[in-house]
């Protein structure tokens, strides 16, 4: 089976096993976007922990969930967004100031929209979690 969007899939993935009450869930194939959009939800306290599993296919990684996350899904198309857009975006994606993050890939890495806007950096969106 190939995968249209692996990033889409895994946003799903995490969003039901959470809401089933999961305490893991596995994302396959594994990718360094998803590595990287785990380890921004890992900071931000959305998820416990993550592994890289090797199975010499395409990789896994195995999410340990806290039970934190209300939505969380990828945003199509990835919408280009510059330093001083991002307020038109959280309105859109975000319940609420203040509440959630949206991710967003940079010429400095994956980082979150607040980390974007401290560095002052434009980039392109790829999910929103709450």
């Amino acid at each position: 089976m190939v995968s249209i969007d692996p990033l889409a899939n895994a946003m799903v993935n995490i969003k039901n096993s959470d809401l089933a009450a999961k305490k893991y869930c596995l994302i396959k194939p594994a990718s360094k976007l998803i590595g990287e959009i785990l380890r921004v939800l890992k900071e931000n306290a959305y998820i416990k922990d993550y592994v890289f599993i090797d199975d010499k296919k395409g990789g896994i990684y195995k999410v340990e969930l806290l039970g934190r996350i209300n939505n969380c899904c990828a945003i199509k198309p990835r919408f280009p967004v510059k330093k001083d857009q991002f307020e038109k975006f959280e309105k859109r994606y975000l319940p609420a100031r203040d509440i959630g993050i949206l991710i967003v890939s940079t010429s400095q890495g994956v980082l979150t929209h607040k980390e974007a806007k401290e560095k002052m950096v434009g980039g392109r969106l790829l999910a929103y979690v709450y």
